[in-house]
Formats: C-alpha cells, sequence, structure tokens
C-alpha cells in the first residue's frame, strides 16, 4: 500500500498504545495491571446527563443539525462559560464538534502553512505536534520546567516569537504536568500576542478540575475577541469521553471557516448528544463536583505516596488528574523505567518523552483510579525501587 508523504508526519498518542499493550498482559500472561495511563475519568456520566441524551433520542433528535451545532447548544455554551469564567460570547461564536480536537486540528490547518511557526508546550498534548507536522508548518516547543512549577516562562516564550508566528497553543491545567498559569502570566501572553500579531488557541478541557486555585482563562483579556479561540468540551468534568462532544468559542470569522472544516470532515456532531449537553451545562452539578473532590482526595493521596518512592519527587499540582514525578535520581531513563514498570511491575503509566523531549527525566501518571489500586501502585514501586537505583544518567 503507497500512503501519500503526508501520513509519514502524523504521530499518535502513547496512551492509548500503553493501554492495548497492558491490555494483552492481562489477556495473555494474567498479569494484573493497575492502570495509570489513561486521560480518562473513571466515573460513570451523570444520570442526568445520560437521561438526558435518551429522552433527545426518544424524541426524534437523531438527525443531521447545523454544522455549527444547534442552537440551543450554542447558547448553553455561552451561558455556561460566562458563569465559569465571566467572559460573554455570542451564540454565533460558537462552533459545536465531535470532540475538541477538531477546533484545534482545524485551527492549525486554518492558519499554519509551510513557513509558518507554532508555538506550543513541551512536554504537552502530543497531537498538538502531530498536527502542526502534519499540515507542513514548523514545530517551536516552549519548553515547560520544574523550576516554574512546569508553567512557560513568558521571557523565553517572547525569545522564541517571529514574523513567522501565526499561532501559539496554551494548556491550563495542562496534560501532562497539570500546571496551571497565573493570572498576571496569562495577561503577559495575551499582550506578546497583541503585539506579535499572531492567535492563542486555550485548550481549556481540564479548566473545572481545580483544587487549590481559582481558573483563569486568557479569553478575559481578548475584550474586542479577535485574538482567542477557546476550546472545551464534556469529555472531562462530566465523565463523558466517549459521547465525543467539543466545541470552540472565538472571533467570528474564524468561527466561519471551523464551520467550513467540519462541513467537509464530519458534517456535524451527533444531534442528541448536543441536546443532552445543555442538560450536563445548565442542569444539576452535582456529579462534577462530586468526583472532582474525589480526584482530590486521590491527588493527595497519590503525591504523599510518590514522593515516599526512592528515586522519585513530585510536586502537588492544582489542577488536572495527573502527577508529573521526577525521575532523574533513579538512574533510568523516561521509556525505559515506564516499560519496566508495565511489565514487571504491572504498572501501566506512561513515559515523559511521550509528551516531547523536554519530558525526559519524568512519568506521568493518570490519577483516574481508585485510591485501592493506586495504593497497590505505590506499594509495588517503594518495594522495587531500591534495588533499580543505577547512576544517574549523565
Amino acid at each position: 500500500m503507497r500512503f501519500a508523504k503526508r501520513m509519514s508526519r502524523l504521530g499518535t498518542e502513547s496512551a492509548f498504545e500503553v493501554l492495548a499493550r497492558a491490555q494483552q498482559l492481562e489477556r495473555e500472561k494474567g498479569i494484573e495491571v493497575i492502570h495509570l495511563q489513561i486521560g480518562e475519568p473513571d466515573f460513570e456520566t451523570p444520570r442526568n446527563i445520560s437521561d438526558a441524551a435518551i429522552d433527545s433520542i426518544n424524541h426524534g433528535w437523531t438527525h443531521y443539525s447545523a454544522p455549527a451545532g444547534i442552537y440551543e447548544t450554542r447558547a448553553a455554551i455561552a451561558e455556561y462559560y460566562h458563569k465559569y469564567q465571566g467572559v460573554k460570547y455570542d451564540p454565533d461564536q460558537v462552533v459545536v464538534t465531535p470532540g475538541s480536537k477538531l477546533i484545534m486540528y482545524s485551527l492549525i490547518m486554518m492558519l499554519a502553512q509551510d513557513g509558518d511557526e507554532v508555538i506550543y508546550p513541551d512536554p504537552g498534548y502530543p497531537i498538538y505536534g502531530s498536527v502542526i507536522d502534519f499540515c507542513g508548518a514548523t514545530k517551536v516547543p516552549i519548553p515547560l520546567r520544574e523550576k516554574n512549577e512546569f508553567r512557560l516562562d513568558v521571557n523565553e516564550l517572547e525569545k522564541l516569537i517571529t514574523p513567522r508566528t501565526r499561532l501559539l497553543l496554551i494548556n491550563s491545567p495542562e496534560n501532562p504536568t497539570s500546571s496551571v498559569l497565573t493570572v498576571e502570566e496569562l495577561e503577559k501572553i495575551y499582550r506578546l500576542a497583541c503585539d506579535h500579531d499572531f492567535i492563542i488557541m486555550t485548550d481549556e478541557i481540564y479548566s473545572r478540575i481545580m483544587y487549590d486555585a481559582k481558573y483563569h482563562s486568557i479569553a478575559k483579556f481578548d475584550t474586542k475577541q479577535d485574538r482567542v479561540v477557546v476550546a472545551d468540551g464534556l469529555s472531562k468534568v462530566y465523565a463523558m469521553c466517549g459521547w465525543r462532544l467539543g466545541w470552540g468559542l472565538m472571533p467570528k470569522e474564524i468561527a466561519a471557516g471551523v464551520i467550513k472544516m467540519q462541513t467537509n470532515i464530519t458534517s456535524c456532531a451527533t444531534s442528541f448528544v448536543q441536546k443532552a449537553a445543555i442538560e450536563a451545562l445548565l442542569g444539576s452539578q452535582d456529579g462534577a463536583e462530586k468526583m472532582i473532590a474525589q480526584f482530590k482526595k486521590r491527588r493527595d493521596f497519590i503525591v504523599d505516596g510518590i514522593n515516599k518512592v526512592e528515586g522519585f519527587s513530585c510536586y502537588k499540582p492544582h489542577g488536572a488528574f495527573y502527577v508529573w514525578p521526577n525521575i532523574t535520581k533513579t538512574g533510568w531513563e523516561s521509556r525505559e523505567l515506564a516499560e519496566y514498570m508495565l511489565t514487571e511491575l504491572g504498572i501501566a503509566a506512561l513515559s515523559g518523552t511521550a509528551f516531547g523531549k523536554y519530558g525526559q527525566g519524568y512519568l506521568r501518571f493518570s490519577y483516574s483510579n481508585s485510591i485501592e489500586n493506586i495504593g497497590k501502585a505505590i506499594e509495588r514501586l517503594q518495594k522495587a525501587m531500591p534495588s533499580l537505583i543505577k547512576e544517574p544518567v549523565s
């Protein structure tokens, strides 16, 4: 089979690869694997949302919608965003998509071409770099360093900007590090975008999953609403990853382009899921709030446990549901240790290098699993690591 050359530039997500390998080990070797690799809440979708979807199916919401989405759903998204972020958008600035990836994909494809540059976080969500490569633009990684709690350094960002910079991708709380940008940093980033004339996409899929700090969106500084695109969705905060419903809030000119992209790629998001989204966003939030409270307990538990593992050190994140421990004192490289943990200890985690070259020396654990299972994983690490420490990698 002969594929187009562009296919060689398309990456993947290691979480799904590790999940498949872990399931194979469970199936073929009978190994009990503790799954800490996948970025998906282990909770059920709240009952009120599921009931709304069933009711929508029973009332005939099984046909195409307009490519931008059902108007009432777009209005609910605008109302929701104003409630939680204090920023008003018109429903005509909202585009509903089958997952928020399509917002990111469309934006990169629309704005960046050969010779253009897109700045993105490293370590960061691997699909950012994959799509930048795929469209033929130039990747410009901004390192996230532990000394800054894995937030991007605004001064370093400024040095990376050139006349060819078309787009900056930010993600806060961030996957994989769970870092959260401060309001002061966000304002400085926005000013750089104005001064150098580039667009910002803010990936806010984890914005509701916060613990010790208030979330701030960079959209609050975009008073003319001509420079920021917000990407968000139902997957994380409502435990709805498989429902595939995301959206973007954006300048109307960009919205027209995203609608055109959607028309060519997916036609529209699923109609009965769009109707259920109204209940998710404007109905009872009890299910989401209970889940977030449980995530906070798990965060405290896993951070405390990992910091007792020889060779590991882990800072306490302020949002999302990942921890990003430093493993440099073990002497192992990230991919090597992640592989050993999976095959020998029955712990599925991700190598830091799955998220970019600056992820070397780190692992990502998702605490979307029970405290009981997290405790088992920590016990296995605590027992195994003292005999596994190597000389530090130079």
